[in-house]
């Protein structure tokens, strides 16, 4: 099982190759962000588990939640935010298209206009 350093890294290089996107800390985890708004989060609950937390459509969210390893992110699913065991990780190409739903939900048009180049 990869390690949660393993899991950011791989995570990190996701998020980072985004236009406009940075790393920040916030509420102690790393976070990553475009144009100062959150667009995919990393963390680990009480017991180790390593967590990764992004925003998709709410229709999405509700057939995502239901099944194994993903639930409604703590205050902000109401917004479409989902958690999934980042330990359960089995193809990363899921977690790329989720990233990538959550930064086209949250960028600006402007930014969302550079992946078209």
């Amino acid at each position: 099982m990869p390690t949660s350093k393993q899991i950011l890294n791989k995570l990190r290089r996701i998020c980072l190759s985004y236009p406009d996107a940075e790393e920040s800390e916030t509420w102690g985890k790393p976070h990553f962000r475009v144009k100062n708004k959150i667009f995919c989060g990393f963390g680990e609950e009480e017991d180790g588990t390593p967590v990764i937390g992004f925003k998709l459509s709410m229709a999405h969210q509700k057939k995502v939640i239901a099944r194994s390893g993903f639930w409604k992110a703590p205050y902000v699913g109401k917004h479409g935010w989902v958690s999934m065991d980042a330990s359960k990780i089995k193809d990363w190409k899921k977690v790329e298209a989720f990233v990538d739903e959550s930064f086209r939900l949250i960028a600006p048009k402007r930014t969302l206009a550079k992946l078209e180049d």
